[in-house]
């Protein structure tokens, strides 16, 4: 194929836009024409190496008739005004949402690349990052979940860019910050999209990036480890981004990659009980890999086309 695309992304100081572009540098078929940031306007977008000249602009919603689709890497609650005036102005405009705005309408299409059934809907929205872990780790046997317990430890950059206590280095160092104890949005989240008997806490570790969730789940029936871990085998055939593997799988082995490891699997029999440990990448498969997937499958193309998951 050799169309190419045009794509804008709004948002893109922050450190899931960074990587965003940074992953366009490897895609031939899309054009990253403009990157709207208002506190980086007139800088050069160093890490696009397509376009040398190319800087942030100020937010604005004019000359967008030739773009195909935008990218909105915007902090929650943001994204709406932004959204109504792209889609009174460009109605035939694709977009991606990475915020949790959009996550609950059912106007929009909530998709996990490897999990999510086809739509015709022309508006995605980016699921969260813990949200993606814990559904890589229980989509496969949902069917036989009573009941599931999640524990996430994310690397600070879950935290935003932005200074605040969950990315204070004097609070992090040689510490694990629980926090959002009660009702964390991508618990809703999963339970809105995958299971219903779900609860998770999340805590902030003193690292930069990655996200590791165990998860103890109740099984409805008795089974077998090797009939579990070949279940998940079946569900990500074909799967590249996902590896499969009875180890433990470790954060330092996905940082900075697009892959999702799951493994660790075990079953207390005292309890019926499976636990299974689920890790990847905060900024990349649990934000900007999934977007560029998701890009690619709006526009048509492979979805793995502008990702390296070597």
């Amino acid at each position: 194929m050799n169309k190419k695309f045009s794509i804008v992304i709004f948002g893109g100081r922050g450190f899931v836009g960074k990587e965003i572009i940074s992953l366009l540098n490897h895609h031939d078929h899309i054009e990253l024409k403009k990157v709207f940031s208002s506190t980086m306007a007139g800088k050069k977008v160093s890490i696009y190496n397509r376009n040398i000249s190319l800087s942030y602009s100020e937010t604005c919603f004019d000359d967008l008739e030739d773009i195909d689709l935008a990218i909105l890497a915007l902090p929650n609650n943001k994204s709406f005004e932004y959204i109504d005036n792209l889609k009174k102005m460009y109605p035939k405009l694709m977009l991606i949402d990475l915020s949790s705005d959009q996550r609950f309408d059912s106007n929009w299409y909530y998709r996990i690349p490897e999990i999510s059934k086809p739509s015709n809907i022309k508006y995605i929205s980016n699921p969260g990052c813990y949200a993606s872990a814990i559904q890589f780790a229980i989509e496969p046997i949902k069917n036989f979940i009573k009941q599931a317990s999640c524990f996430g430890i994310s690397g600070y950059s879950g935290a935003g860019s932005t200074p605040n206590e969950r990315n204070d280095p004097n609070t992090l160092k040689d510490n694990i910050l629980p926090y959002s104890l009660n009702d964390h949005l991508h618990q809703k989240e999963v339970r809105h999209h995958c299971h219903e008997n779900i609860s998770f806490v999340p805590h902030v570790g003193d690292f930069f990036r990655g996200i590791n969730i165990t998860s103890q789940i109740y099984l409805n029936k008795e089974m077998q480890i090797e009939e579990i871990i070949e279940i998940y085998k079946i569900f990500y055939n074909n799967q590249d981004l996902i590896k499969i593997s009875k180890e433990v799988p470790y954060i330092s082995n996905i940082a900075g990659k697009s892959e999702v490891h799951i493994g660790g699997f075990c079953i207390d029999s005292s309890s019926n009980s499976l636990r299974v440990i689920c890790v990847l990448d905060n900024l990349l498969k649990g934000a900007a890999t999934q977007a560029i997937q998701n890009t690619n499958y709006l526009l048509g193309l492979n979805e793995l086309t502008g990702i390296n998951n070597e």
